[in-house]
């Protein structure tokens, strides 16, 4: 059999079980400690390696060490916003619930990731800058994303019918996707504060290897932990969503008897 074959047929199949909010309920359930799991341990190593092992940078001394939560927490703002505009994209196109659900739970994590990012670069840029707060373009863009996924959020729970309220939350997530590359290149479009690229840069990381080394683990870390955070919520809209369909109601059977 050709082997494009096969991996279209896989790809298929994934995307229909995905499609399924039964099907994406159990895979959700497998994945989720498997994610947490993950989490947990890449954090922790990260965080002691960060913490504890890497050297005090030669200017910035040991202040410099927000940057194992600072850099991840700004990393996935702009991550998981890609993510939910993706997937509120496919949902308008081709009509899929889980699309939907994986945009909607998305928000408030991504809200979660844009405070942390500017809540860390704040108290960063105090010593560094001698301020808590500049207008800067790349913390001026930062915040405009934060009001972005808070604009969702509103957006969806602004109507009581469910579909239509899904149209909207996806309109403004598509459109609001231009947010993401201006604060990748705020630093190099205009005069900014703010330092430039230091582990994406042109010519590789621009950090030693253990300064590197946890602060990749924390990235890995907070990307497992927003698929842990992403699957929990996810069920839990599942089950709301499909509340009167007989798999749910099977299921809420199954655990009353178990117990």
């Amino acid at each position: 059999m050709n082997p494009f074959s096969i991996i279209w047929k896989f790809l298929d199949r994934t995307y229909h079980r995905l499609a399924s909010p039964r099907e994406f309920y159990g895979i959700a359930q497998y994945m989720t400690p498997i994610f947490g799991l993950l989490s947990l341990a890449l954090i922790l190593s990260g965080a002691y390696l960060g913490l504890f092992k890497a050297p005090a940078d030669y200017q910035q001394g040991d202040s410099f060490r927000i940057i194992y939560v600072h850099v991840p927490a700004a990393w996935l703002s702009l991550m998981v916003y890609t993510i939910m505009a993706v997937a509120a994209a496919i949902g308008m196109v081709w009509r899929m619930k889980m699309a939907f659900v994986v945009a909607i739970c998305s928000a408030p994590l991504g809200a979660v990731f844009t405070a942390l990012a500017l809540i860390t670069g704040s108290i960063w840029g105090k010593p560094i800058w001698g301020t808590w707060w500049t207008w800067d373009a790349r913390l001026t863009s930062e915040l405009i994303l934060l009001f972005l996924y808070f604009g969702v959020m509103a957006t969806y729970h602004a109507f009581e019918e469910r579909k239509t309220a899904e149209k909207a939350m996806a309109m403004l997530s598509i459109v609001g996707i231009v947010i993401v590359p201006i604060i990748h290149y705020s630093v190099e479009w205009w005069s900014s504060l703010h330092q430039g690229a230091t582990v994406f840069a042109e010519g590789g990381p621009r950090m030693p290897s253990d300064m590197l080394t946890p602060l990749l683990l924390m990235i890995a870390g907070f990307m497992f932990f927003y698929g842990y955070a992403l699957f929990l919520s996810a069920q839990n809209m599942v089950l709301n969503n499909e509340r009167k369909s007989r798999w749910v109601r099977d299921l809420i059977q199954n655990t009353g008897d178990s117990q």
